[in-house]
């Protein structure tokens, strides 16, 4: 199925993101994740794709995976800094290959004394895989701008140009605070921008996880997050459990706003994302039904 069409229907859609395994680890250690995960039913699940293309291989074979074993609609990354058109054809071939229709397409994170390659934004990797028509493009998006870009402003125009060039659906990055989110979205709106939002939402497992990703992403921490952090910090499983219940919270919020989607970064705890969806089955199944 192509994710364009799951946004046919009236229903906010629920995703995971998964990554595979190092390099040195067999594939085969991602099974019990997709496993567990399976049974929650998402809509789709995404499969990242290592730094620099390190886990390029394994990205299209769990994307394979998901689809020809499990029957679960796979949303496979892609990122095209330091590659070619060569190398891009090359995976493009493969998921083609493997039946993968969805691609999030993503410039990636430079590499110290690398080179763009042929691509140099996502936009343009974009514009090259919808020169082929058998592939839906997502696209990423910043509710608190990427953190290269100047102003919020010039940041909504990169994602304008990114839809222009073909991307059918928006995956945003990680935050915290909704009210910003919502912000962000109805200033994207008023910009023409209609193409379906889907909200990236990372439960906090560990204050380092949660330093790490704030200073990759640039996501604003509220006080409120602040202030589980003082309290559990020093209890790893109180902190656990305070993140599934904050992020259980801001999913209810999204889901109550109207949101197209949540997307769910498992960071591979699908443990995680079960106690989740078992927290917002009946406010899910209520948002469903109404909006049917």
């Amino acid at each position: 199925m192509k994710i364009n069409t799951l946004f046919n229907e009236s229903k906010p859609i629920i995703s995971f993101e998964i990554f595979p395994p190092k390099q040195t680890t067999s594939i085969e250690s991602i099974y019990s994740t997709i496993d567990a995960l399976a049974p929650l039913s998402p809509d789709f699940i995404s499969v990242t794709y290592g730094a620099g293309g390190s886990t390029q291989g394994k990205t299209v074979q769990i994307a394979s995976l998901l689809k020809n074993q499990y029957n679960i609609t796979p949303l496979a990354h892609l990122t095209c800094v330091g590659g070619s058109k060569e190398s891009i054809d090359q995976i493009l071939d493969e998921l083609e290959r493997e039946g993968v229709h969805n691609i999030l397409a993503l410039r990636g994170d430079l590499p110290e004394g690398s080179i763009l390659g042929d691509f140099s934004y996502a936009s343009d990797l974009i514009k090259y895989i919808k020169q082929r028509d058998s592939f839906d493009v997502a696209a990423a998006c910043y509710p608190e701008k990427h953190i290269e870009a100047l102003t919020l402003e010039e940041d909504i125009k990169h994602l304008q140009y990114k839809v222009d060039c073909g991307a059918e659906l928006l995956i945003s990055q990680l935050f915290f605070d909704n009210d910003a989110f919502y912000k962000w979205r109805e200033n994207v709106r008023s910009q023409g921008i209609h193409t379906p939002i889907v909200a990236g939402i990372m439960p906090i497992t560990s204050g380092k996880q949660l330093e790490r990703m704030v200073t990759l992403c640039g996501a604003s921490i509220p006080a409120s997050i602040q202030n589980l952090i003082k309290a559990y910090n020093h209890n790893a499983q109180a902190l656990k459990e305070a993140g599934i219940a904050y992020a259980t919270m801001q999913i209810i919020d999204l889901l109550a706003s109207g949101v197209d989607g949540i997307h769910l970064y498992t960071m591979n705890q699908a443990d995680i994302a079960k106690r989740i969806m078992e927290n917002i089955r009946g406010i899910n199944y209520a948002v469903r039904t109404k909006r049917a």
